[in-house]
């Protein structure tokens, strides 16, 4: 018989460890992660080399304790040759999704560096290079990415990558539905049927997340920043307020179609873990 979850792809997110204790709290994590079953995790990639080696040994630490490991593939900055000697590794460990990123541009660089500039274009050439052997997950942007021109043309850029052979997608954090279903509203009106999966971020620490969403972008509403500010330092409440609230908005999205959700772990499996198996799917 089918589990439930099957139906809904749920997913995680790693980060390469910058030490041996980052390694250690990595490997527990993942240890913990392992049971609920998630369809694959990904492994995030640094601007300018800083942790590339660190992607394609977490990759492969990752499917040694059996997960479906998937790399993102950052275009900035590098090479097309760069870029094939990178997915001909992938596809000799056996790897069959790719998250292609455009990702950020190393400190000094210009916006001229590198051969492909859009996620689009690394799209196109993983087409080119690879045909279909990767499933190939996007970035989405319900609250419109940061750098964005304007919201419409932030849609234009997404639908592109879409047309150049785009699999699937998964968005960036947010704590408003509405976004999510109005971003989907727009993708659907403009013929684009892949799924989109929501990105999850547990809420464990107000000035860590304060920090994040104020770089990428996330949106947090008032009445929430004003919610987990009257918290101050009292973190097992945050965190108790942080499942509850996630994992809310967690089964409204799957209620109302969303096609899986996409864990930001932090590579801390706590807060996943709780708020994964009060998930009515899960049930």
């Amino acid at each position: 018989m089918t589990s439930p979850i099957a139906s809904r792809a749920i997913s995680l997110e790693f980060f390469p460890p910058r030490d041996a204790a980052a390694q250690a709290r990595l490997e527990e994590s993942a240890a913990q992660l392992l049971p609920l079953g998630p369809a694959y995790v990904s492994v995030t990639f640094g601007a300018g080399g800083s942790t590339r080696s660190g992607t394609l040994d977490t990759v492969q630490q990752m499917q040694h304790l059996g997960f479906d490991a998937a790399p993102h593939l950052s275009c900035i900055g590098s090479s097309r040759t760069d870029l094939a000697d990178m997915l001909d590794t992938y596809r000799g460990l056996g790897v069959r999704r790719i998250v292609a990123l455009r990702g950020d541009l190393p400190s000094g660089m210009g916006w001229g560096a590198g051969e492909l500039h859009y996620a689009s274009d690394l799209v196109r050439f993983i087409r080119e290079h690879s045909g279909d052997w990767f499933h190939i997950e996007v970035a989405a942007y319900p609250e419109t990415h940061p750098q964005a021109t304007s919201a419409q043309a932030d849609l234009n850029h997404f639908v592109n990558k879409v047309q150049e052979g785009a699999n699937s997608a998964i968005t960036q954090y947010f704590f408003n539905a509405d976004a999510y279903y109005d971003f989907m509203d727009r993708v659907t009106a403009r013929g684009v049927s892949i799924p989109v999966v929501p990105g999850i971020m547990p809420i464990t620490n107000f000035t860590q997340l304060a920090r994040f969403s104020s770089m990428c972008g996330a949106e947090i509403p008032r009445w929430l920043r004003l919610r987990l500010a009257d918290f101050a330092d009292d973190k097992a409440s945050i965190r108790a307020f942080g499942i509850d609230f996630i994992r809310a908005l967690s089964n409204e999205l799957l209620d109302n179609g969303a096609p899986g959700l996409h864990f930001y772990t932090l590579n801390n499996a706590d807060a996943t873990r709780s708020i994964w198996e009060g998930l009515a799917v899960a049930r």
